[in-house]
């Protein structure tokens, strides 16, 4: 648990060995017997951060699942999570999670560890869609798996916004992301 509090400092990218050992009281040989290397430690630390982030996503769509009765219902709490995720108190886990992607890119470890967390998330969404599809709720023609990923990723476009010097209006962007979920997911022509 120290490294994932460490990920919260100011410069996680520059945590050491010694900050660890440091923090924790945990001998160097205790470390190395539970992990091949530090960067192994540090990736752990990734990988449980991001494990809690699709934990909670996971857990918000469930709810909108259960509790919505109807179409516009489940719009409405989509909408709601779209809102949330795209917000500027989320900026921080969007960042995170586009450095764990990108550490993932490069470490076929991490990426064999991340990638668990990733088909987790993704299969939680295809299986939200699914289910929707068969109430009637979401378009029949859409693939939910290609659904699911078109999720993430406007997610991790924010990251784009994020870094910019100059933002985008956050209404607007969401106000986008729900047309295009409105017209290409929920199959209406005309938007809500």
């Amino acid at each position: 648990m120290t490294m994932v509090e460490m990920l919260d400092g100011p410069d996680p990218e520059h945590v050491t060995v010694e900050d660890v050992l440091n923090a924790s009281g945990v001998s160097r040989g205790s470390l190395y017997h539970h992990f091949e290397d530090f960067e192994e430690l540090y990736e752990t630390g990734l990988a449980y951060r991001i494990t809690q982030w699709v934990n909670e996503s996971a857990d918000a769509m469930d709810r909108v699942f259960a509790n919505a009765t109807s179409r516009e219902d489940m719009r409405a709490g989509v909408r709601a999570i779209t809102a949330a995720s795209q917000g500027p108190d989320r900026r921080l886990n969007r960042l995170e999670r586009a450095r764990a992607f990108g550490l993932a890119g490069f470490n076929p470890r991490f990426q064999a560890v991340l990638g668990v967390e990733q088909a987790r998330m993704t299969d939680a969404l295809r299986g939200l869609i699914e289910r929707a599809q068969a109430k009637g709720w979401v378009d029949p023609k859409v693939d939910p798996m290609a659904a699911a990923v078109f999720i993430q990723a406007y997610t991790l476009g924010r990251v784009v916004d994020d870094i910019s010097p100059v933002k985008i209006d956050p209404d607007k962007w969401t106000a986008l992301i729900d047309e295009v979920v409105d017209h290409f997911i929920f199959g209406d022509t005309a938007g809500a």
